[in-house]
């Protein structure tokens, strides 16, 4: 019997991308996204990145004020910003989901 064909990827590039991590402290936001611009910068890309750490030296577990946040914006071209909106959101527990859902750019049609 013949091995089935396996699934077709949809693959679609894109000029520039942004990353948002978002989490609570102790969660590994910033290694995150630390490691993720080290990967970045050193596949050839130019990047912007926008650490947010919060007011409160460490928040308790599942606020919504008091996460932390680091996103990242890169491209093969030339990027100057670390971008208003995100395209995409790494959300590390439902509170950093629900405090940061409103900045991702909304879905194409």
């Amino acid at each position: 019997m013949p091995a089935p064909n396996p699934p077709t990827k949809h693959v679609e590039r894109v000029e520039r991308v942004a990353i948002r991590f978002a989490g609570d402290s102790g969660d590994g936001v910033q290694l995150t996204g630390t490691k993720f611009t080290e990967s970045t910068a050193l596949a050839g890309n130019d990047l912007s990145t926008l650490p947010d750490f919060p007011a409160e030296i460490r928040a308790p577990a599942g606020t919504l004020a008091g996460g932390l946040r680091y996103q990242i914006h890169f491209s093969s071209t030339d990027i100057r910003t670390p971008a208003d909106q995100a395209d995409v959101l790494v959300a590390f527990n439902p509170a950093a989901l629900h405090a940061c859902i409103k900045d991702v750019k909304p879905a194409a049609p």
